[in-house]
């Protein structure tokens, strides 16, 4: 059941002195967009009258189909907390959709809707949950991000040590307004580096809370004089940030289908299955979880980030699927390799598609690994067929190019523009000189 109304939305922004109202949606690359429109045109976008130029958004459309249609998805009104009391601001996420109105196949939000309407009619609804890190960094006279930070808090320290935990604080207290439930939150291991984890729920949900959680941290910190950033590895010789994504999935009445308390593990059929199908298709869909050039600066040994295929029940943290010790109406799996680069709708369709398909091909899932792959030798790891995550990518392109099954999850349009766009990333960056190499080679050579 719908938690608005047109009505209810129109009475809310009356009564709520809104007087702005910004209509947002992605783009393929899973940065947020907005059309800012007065209440005076409310009720026209709440008829999904709303048009916009596609043609200017990377990945969408060509200059002769630039006209798009935005239709408010009306359980997304949120008001922004931090404008101002008189003329507040409010948002709707949005679909978008063709001329013709019918849902636009470049949409990242379509096409997870698509996979959850596949799950549900395979009996399941998908549940999804996602561990946030960022940076907070200080802003050099100008405005800009730096990578500078003067506070050396590590994991789970407390003020005055951790100098952030009143931004944090001031963060919650924003996202709690706009409807997050928090469950914890505290400083990591790195400098200058934090985790917001906030409830479990339903996938398009928790798709659309990670982009208001990365806007509303962004604009928290910018409040406090600080830049907040997911970029995955903003510094060498300190950990990088994930997006760690717990997952189940649940009956059409509720209960956890990864749960059996009758199975050595306390882990279903079902399961063992979801798990499978990840791993099965894992290299494919790792330009999905991890998109960026620097996203495998944070895949290497030592940095406490999995670069190994294969899963643990016993809490492993060098393997990329974890379980997490809580059974029961808990169950779920713990998939560590994504950041929070990541477009979520585009990130939790692969993971949600590559899960369904191990069930429907009824796959069986490898032996738990639970010793530390990283201490194994080469040897041991090939004799137990653990296959490594792509370490570039360059490398992560070459397995999606091959992917007939991403593909078909992601559609022709979305596929086709995603895999152009990293390959002109791909080749911009293998023309750069670092920094790293000039001081390496210039002096000897």
């Amino acid at each position: 059941m719908s938690k608005y109304s047109k009505e209810d939305i129109l009475r809310i922004v009356e009564e709520e002195d809104v007087e702005f109202i910004r209509l947002q949606f992605t783009d393929i690359f899973g940065m947020l967009k907005n059309v800012a429109i007065t209440k005076n045109m409310l009720g026209k976008a709440l008829d999904n009258r709303c048009m916009f130029d596609g043609s200017s958004i990377e990945g969408f459309v060509r200059n002769e189909e630039a006209d798009m249609y935005l239709h408010p998805d009306f359980d997304t009104f949120e008001l922004f907390p931090w404008r101002p009391q008189q003329g507040k601001v409010a948002r709707l996420m949005c679909d978008v959709h063709c001329p013709d109105q019918t849902p636009f196949m470049g949409d990242p939000r379509f096409v997870l809707k698509k996979v959850l309407k596949k799950a549900r009619d395979m009996g399941f609804v998908f549940h999804a949950g996602p561990e946030c890190e960022f940076f907070l960094f200080h802003t050099d006279e100008e405005g800009q991000p730096t990578t500078n930070t003067h506070e050396m808090a590590s994991y789970f320290d407390v003020a005055p040590i951790d100098q952030a935990e009143n931004v944090r604080r001031d963060m919650i207290m924003t996202l709690e307004d706009m409807g997050f439930m928090i469950e914890s939150s505290h400083h990591e291991i790195a400098p200058g580096q934090h985790e917001i984890d906030f409830q479990y729920t339903e996938g398009l949900a928790t798709a659309d809370q990670i982009m208001t959680f990365k806007m509303a941290v962004k604009t928290i910190a910018k409040r406090h004089g600080l830049h907040a950033t997911f970029m995955p590895k903003p510094k060498a010789g300190v950990n990088g940030s994930g997006m760690h994504l717990n997952m189940s999935l649940s009956d059409l009445k509720g209960k956890n289908m990864f749960e059996d308390s009758n199975g050595k593990l306390g882990l279903s059929k079902v399961a063992y299955q979801f798990i499978a199908g990840i791993l099965y298709h894992m290299e494919e869909m790792a330009i999905m979880t991890n998109p960026l050039v620097n996203s495998y600066k944070r895949l290497i040994p030592g940095y406490d980030a999995p670069i190994y295929i294969a899963w643990s029940a016993k809490g492993n943290r060098s393997s990329v699927i974890r379980i997490p010790s809580s059974r029961g109406e808990s169950t779920r799996i713990e998939l560590r390799c994504p950041d929070a680069s990541v477009n979520p709708y585009l990130a939790l369709a692969v993971c949600l598609a590559a899960g369904l398909d191990g069930i429907e091909k009824e796959m069986s899932a490898p032996e738990s690994v639970d010793d530390n792959i990283f201490v194994m030798s080469a040897d041991e790891i090939q004799k137990r067929s653990i296959r490594q995550l792509p370490e570039t990518l360059g490398e992560a392109i070459d397995a999606f190019r091959e992917a007939e099954f991403m593909k078909e999850v992601l559609g022709e349009h979305i596929y086709t523009k995603y895999l152009e766009a990293k390959e002109s990333e791909w080749r911009q960056f293998r023309a750069q000189v670092t920094d790293w190499e000039v001081e390496e080679y210039l002096y000897k050579y």
